[in-house]
């Protein structure tokens, strides 16, 4: 799933503080149709913008609706699908054609440029969709599809964790990632401690079930300095995080570049039918690109603007 918006601006969603960390709220957004879905956006926010590389989170359902994203494009980032419910088929212009499952990692590199599309029958979706921001030594490099049915998973007392991308706890994800981070699926029964990389910054996002201090719909942001997170209930949570981001990026759209000229000629290419191939199968035609806004897109870091505990 991606960004469907017809006018997409910088996105303006809160933040509060809690005794455990940021809580980043999120906000709902429609993707269109009578039975389509309605997600919950909580990266980027308006405060801070990205959580190691880790710079789109998108989470929706449990929610019985069909999911039916049309073809377009992606620059500059991974694309990171994870359900909890349901299934959906993935299309690409790689030729990829690829039904995930709960518990399966569909990971697209976009690189330099590709075209994909997502769509379900009716059905129970519940699930997360995640970007990654490429580094700038490799957000040209060549468009890539990969599924991963079965993932690398973390045990330790109260807790299991399937390991989607990166490392915990010196488990390793078989996915390709272009920066040190961390994508985990953790289930809680009781209380647990769950070791996290000190130098990472992370993310904590409540799927299911009841663990104390999360709710469901805020990212609780945690900055670096930790070692473990102590969760406790029964549950399950998603996990994220990585190495601080040092680069200022443009996200708009589906693209992510490092300024408005560029994201222009994305835009550009994608409306005339250049640089991102076709995709094969799909019944029905490529979105288009929305009207760039009237004002220059600006380059920006991991946090937009000081935070104010209100």
């Amino acid at each position: 799933m991606s960004n469907l918006e017809l006018d997409p601006q910088e996105i303006r969603c809160g933040a509060e503080a809690g005794a455990d960390g940021e809580a980043l709220m999120g906000r709902e957004v429609p993707l269109g149709g009578p039975r389509a879905m309605t997600v919950s956006r909580t990266l980027p926010g308006v405060h801070r913008r990205l959580i190691g590389a880790w710079c789109f989170v998108d989470a929706y359902g449990p929610q019985r609706a069909t999911m039916r994203v049309p073809p377009h494009p992606h620059t500059g980032l991974q694309t990171v699908s994870w359900l909890v419910e349901g299934e959906v088929l993935h299309r690409d212009s790689l030729g990829s054609l690829q039904e995930i499952r709960p518990g399966q990692l569909n990971l697209m590199t976009a690189g330099r440029g590709i075209s994909h599309s997502e769509e379900s029958p009716e059905t129970v979706l519940h699930g997360v969709q995640l970007w990654v921001a490429l580094p700038g030594e490799h957000r040209h490099t060549g468009p890539a599809f990969e599924h991963h049915p079965a993932l690398p998973v973390l045990t330790g007392p109260g807790f299991e964790a399937i390991v989607a991308m990166g490392s915990l706890g010196g488990v390793e994800s078989p996915a390709t990632a272009f920066s040190p981070l961390v994508g985990a699926e953790i289930t809680v029964d009781g209380t647990c401690e769950v070791p996290l990389s000190p130098g990472f910054e992370h993310g904590v996002l409540l799927l299911d079930g009841a663990v104390e201090r999360l709710e469901a719909g805020p990212l609780v942001y945690l900055p670096p300095g930790r070692s473990a997170l102590r969760l406790s209930g029964r549950g399950r949570v998603l996990l994220i995080g990585g190495e601080p981001f040092g680069e200022e990026i443009v996200m708009w759209w589906n693209f992510v570049g490092r300024s408005h000229d560029e994201i222009a000629a994305f835009r550009k290419d994608w409306m005339e039918g250049e640089g991102f191939g076709a995709v094969e199968g799909f019944d029905g035609a490529p979105l288009p690109a929305p009207v760039l806004p009237t004002t220059r897109l600006k380059p920006r870091g991991r946090v937009r603007q000081p935070f104010r505990n209100v």
